[in-house]
């Protein structure tokens, strides 16, 4: 701009030196607009010029932005008191199914209802300036279906304005292989106590039931009392077997399977049971029509330790006079067993751990938590399913699914442990 002037001064003192006032007064007004204009123009292009350079620097600025924010490992998720989405990343809509453009400016679809509580409690901390960080809880997909997560929250000022970030982390493995884990130790446990058992049991009743035969064949000639024996060696012989079965957890031999027919099997252990049932004046009814002849590929001994499980759990359930009905029904290639019965049914709260080892609800000394355990065990070598269905005061029933044997074909599907209430 110095240059411009100098030179403007020099072109004046070179070629209008002569000139009158009149000439100059418009000469100088001449100047002192094209200076103004050319300023103006510097001016401009200048602004113009750091205007693009700001922009080209924001647009920048916001794709490292995008950048890092798309390539989260974690869901993030940013939303403001009223728990308003303003960002939501890739990582988000893979893990919880919704898309960006459904969430943003729409109220925080994620979370269960049972997890509001906790959300709000959580919002509080974080303006009370506490960390929320690595927190385990639970967040809800697309399908309204429970997602564990491992969550942190973030404050995140703008402009003024106050947002939370939230960074979900899906743990479901993690979760899964604890409680697997948590299961083996149990299992562990379990098998230790078992083999104690075994190891005390059942030596002296072995010893009984030597001496019930001995006893049996010296009485050949009263043919009351040899009944009798032999009822009591049956029933020796059962709890043998019951035993040997609580080795199993921490030897686990292989089953000696062979094609049984189901209904003989439970008239046997109905038969077993039956002092135990007019003791308590309960009536219990079977009725197998439907599946006369059906045969599984089982081994009796643990068939039988699994109905005996299930028809003692029933009969504890009933009050005096109560009632069980088992029957049996056959579709397509699976064979179930069903015992109903109209006691005290299962709580909620019970429903999804009575399976887990040493879980029980009788009363101390009533029961050891290891009869549904090791009924789950059976089913499961034998290639089948269990549930457990029921409500508080309107009964139980458990419902045993078994792949149909026929000679010369055997369904091998292997249906997943399941436990319902």
């Amino acid at each position: 701009m110095a240059l411009v002037f100098a030179f403007w001064a020099l072109v004046e003192n070179h070629y209008f030196r002569e000139l009158n006032y009149v000439s100059l007064h418009y000469l100088y007004i001449s100047r002192g607009i094209a200076s103004s204009l050319l300023l103006a123009s510097w001016a401009a292009w200048f602004v113009l010029r750091q205007r693009q350079i700001a922009e080209e620097e924001l647009r920048r600025s916001r794709e490292r932005y995008r950048g890092l924010l798309e390539s989260s490992p974690g869901a993030v998720a940013l939303f403001d008191g009223s728990l308003r989405v303003w960002e939501w990343n890739a990582a988000a809509e893979r893990l919880y199914g919704f898309s960006k453009a459904e969430v943003i400016g729409n109220t925080l679809p994620t979370v269960p209802k049972n997890k509001e509580g906790e959300l709000l409690a959580l919002l509080e901390a974080v303006d009370a300036g506490t960390a929320v960080l690595d927190q385990e809880t639970q967040r809800r997909n697309r399908q309204d279906q429970a997602i564990e997560v491992q969550l942190s929250l973030l404050p995140f000022g703008e402009g003024g304005r106050r947002y939370v970030m939230e960074v979900t982390h899906d743990i479901r493995e993690r979760v899964r292989l604890r409680q697997t884990l948590l299961e083996l130790e149990k299992l562990t446990t379990m098998g230790k106590m078992a083999a104690g058992t075994a190891h005390h049991l059942n030596t002296p009743m072995a010893s009984m039931l030597l001496r019930v035969q001995m006893m049996r064949e010296r009485a050949q000639h009263n043919h009351g009392c040899a009944s009798d024996l032999e009822q009591l060696e049956n029933t020796i012989g059962f709890c043998q077997q019951f035993v040997r079965r609580l080795l199993d957890f921490s030897r686990k031999p292989a089953p000696q399977k062979q094609p049984e027919e189901v209904a003989p099997l439970v008239e046997a252990v109905l038969g077993f049971m039956a002092p135990s049932f007019s003791a308590k004046k309960v009536r219990a009814t079977a009725n197998f029509a439907a599946i006369a002849g059906a045969q599984v590929l089982a081994d009796r001994n643990q068939i039988e330790t699994l109905l005996l499980t299930l028809l003692s759990n029933a009969l504890d359930a009933v009050s005096t006079g109560g009632e069980i009905k088992i029957c049996g029904h056959e579709s397509r290639d699976t064979l179930e067993i069903e015992i109903r019965d109209n006691g005290c049914g299962i709580s909620d709260s019970d429903s999804a751990h009575v399976f887990e080892p040493f879980f029980t609800t009788k009363p101390p000394g009533k029961g050891t938590g290891l009869g549904l355990a090791i009924a789950r065990n059976i089913v499961a070598e034998h290639g089948g399913t269990i549930r457990l269905d029921g409500a508080p005061g309107q009964g139980a029933v458990a419902s045993v699914r078994l792949p149909l044997w026929t000679a010369g074909r055997m369904n091998t599907a292997v249906f997943a442990q399941e436990a319902t209430s």
